[in-house]
């Protein structure tokens, strides 16, 4: 599988975005995330993206296909801030937000979300930040909906240099499958100085 890896800006980006916003749909409905998407909302949310200079939007690509991709942008531009509770975190000036990295589970396990970080970490640096961050849903271990032998990422992301932040957590509110209107959910704060 020959698989390329690269920024989306401009037209490409914008002509992306349907494509992309089924993608976060597809790959939220799965377990953690039990995301029961919105076409129109996934939309909006990607073009703060591209209407952002400080964003980032980096796309995996098989061919013309995107199969998967990660975002990234300041901690203070991004409306998931308001969310989090600041007052174990460095200043926000001085951290860069990760705000999600959807691979299609055929592309997984291909080194594909080392090349996700390694590209939001690089723009970070470059743009003068101390620190990395990202947040990832917390869910029961006993939820009904766990798939037998789930692995949750937690060995991954810290072999990038990422650990939990003590106490520090966010609230955001999506519908679940199964659903008919949006609830709170819970998602850990994870962090790294670059």
């Amino acid at each position: 599988m020959t698989v390329a890896v690269a920024p989306l800006t401009g037209d490409a980006l914008t002509h992306a975005l349907p494509e992309l916003a089924r993608l976060r749909m597809a790959v939220f409905r799965d377990f953690p995330y039990l995301y029961d998407g919105d076409p129109s909302y996934e939309e909006r949310y990607l073009a703060s993206y591209r209407d952002n200079p400080r964003a980032l939007l980096v796309a995996a690509k098989d061919g013309d296909r995107v199969v998967g991709a990660a975002t990234g942008m300041p901690l203070a531009d991004h409306a998931d801030a308001a969310t989090l509770d600041h007052s174990d975190l460095p200043p926000m000036s001085d951290i860069y937000y990760c705000a999600e990295s959807v691979l299609l589970p055929a592309y997984r396990g291909a080194g594909l979300g080392h090349a996700f970080f390694d590209h939001r970490e690089a723009a970070a640096r470059e743009a003068g930040f101390s620190h990395c961050l990202f947040c990832g849903v917390i869910r029961d271990k006993d939820h009904p909906e766990r798939p037998t032998g789930y692995q949750p990422l937690d060995g991954f992301w810290r072999k990038r240099g990422y650990a939990p932040v003590t106490g520090v957590t966010a609230t955001f509110s999506w519908t679940d499958i199964g659903t008919d209107h949006e609830t709170p959910h819970r998602l850990q704060a994870w962090m790294r100085q670059l």
